[in-house]
């Protein structure tokens, strides 16, 4: 066997052995997968709720069928009915770890631009914070980056994955903690010049909770830094299913950015800085034609489906693949050099990002 087919045969093997297990689960009803739906909203207790969103997974391909709900108060958007516990571990499975890990590693490794910018927005309110502590920080790739920028400053991570302790055995953080960031706060008090959560809020089951955890582990006079998808985005509205940042069903929580200022005054924050042109990732039409076409074309062999793919359903995908390629090409070119100068202009930022000083 030569060495370029043996990664190939390796995944094959791994999508083998772990489809009994999904099968089974996918068996015994995705029923449970989801809690009862809610009739009020969970940021602002209002019962006047409207469906924004009937949508599936778009990029894993995992069955089932996922409802964002609108209130039409305060603007919160909510998955509804909500993944339960049962739900988040098999829609996460393989998806940050295992088969998705390799994937999602080198495109979370190859974006170091974005991370020294997020650590770059600190210095105008703390030049040189001694301790920092990236909540959600996944293999801790922004922290080796933000390093560069805060050659000084201590890292630690936080992620209730495994990745957080692939992190520290890399030297990319200082300490990884692995759990629930409001369970293991207590033990983290005031011990932070700068909390960061960078699209760490959406996928929580409860943000106020989250922030509450923050307001415990920020010293007084530091700071807490959330950049998190805006879903008052004129893209979030244009391209409907097709945007990227729902990412259904691991989002569970989209928070228009006036209720997040709202909060954090309530809590005791003092906003310093919202930001809208700067977190912007300039990706949307590109993967919205992708999700269109890796929607459109069979699927690639998962776990979660029954067998395979046969010789004939590889070669249509691979061919409608190879026919989109111009559109691809062409939907790239827009989101770097047509709508990246005026995202924040036109209205299509798709994430924003505030910061707070703990008073």
């Amino acid at each position: 066997m030569s060495e370029e087919s043996r990664p190939a045969e390796r995944i094959a093997e791994r999508i083998a052995e772990a489809r009994p297990a999904y099968l089974a689960d996918i068996a015994a009803g995705a029923e449970r997968f989801l809690e009862p739906r809610r009739s009020s909203c969970p940021w602002c207790g209002s019962r006047s709720l409207t469906t924004r969103l009937r949508t599936t997974d778009l990029l894993q391909h995992k069955p089932g069928r996922f409802v964002l709900d609108r209130c039409e108060d305060c603007g919160h958007t909510f998955q509804n009915p909500r993944l339960s516990a049962e739900g988040l571990e098999f829609y996460y499975r393989d998806f940050y770890d295992g088969l998705g890990e390799k994937k999602l590693g080198e495109t979370f490794g190859s974006r170091t631009k974005m991370y020294r910018g997020r650590a770059e927005s600190m210095l105008a309110h703390d030049p040189e914070p001694k301790t920092w502590l990236d909540v959600g920080t996944g293999h801790g790739h922004f922290c080796a980056a933000a390093r560069e920028v805060l050659p000084a400053t201590a890292f630690d991570g936080l992620d209730f994955t495994d990745g957080v302790e692939l992190a520290q055995r890399e030297g990319r953080v200082r300490h990884g903690y692995r759990g629930s960031f409001p369970d293991l706060a207590p033990d983290l008090a005031e011990g932070y010049d700068v909390v960061s959560m960078f699209h760490y809020l959406e996928h929580s089951t409860d943000p106020d909770r989250e922030l509450r955890a923050a307001l415990g582990a920020v010293r007084p006079g530091g700071h807490l830094l959330i950049e998190v998808p805006d879903p008052e985005s004129r893209y979030a509205r244009l391209l409907g299913r097709w945007w990227l940042p729902w990412l259904q069903p691991q989002h569970l929580h989209f928070v228009p950015v006036a209720n997040l200022r709202a909060r954090l005054t309530e809590l005791g924050f003092t906003v310093v800085a919202e930001q809208h042109a700067e977190p912007h990732d300039p990706v949307d039409l590109l993967a919205a034609v992708w999700l269109a076409l890796a929607h459109t074309a069979p699927r690639e062999d998962a776990p979660w489906l029954p067998r395979p793919p046969g010789a004939a359903r590889r070669a249509l995908r691979a061919a409608l693949l190879i026919a989109g390629v111009p559109v691809l090409i062409a939907a790239t070119l827009l989101d770097r050099f047509a709508v990246r100068p005026l995202s924040h202009r036109l209205g299509l930022s798709n994430a924003y990002r505030i910061v707070a000083r703990r008073e």
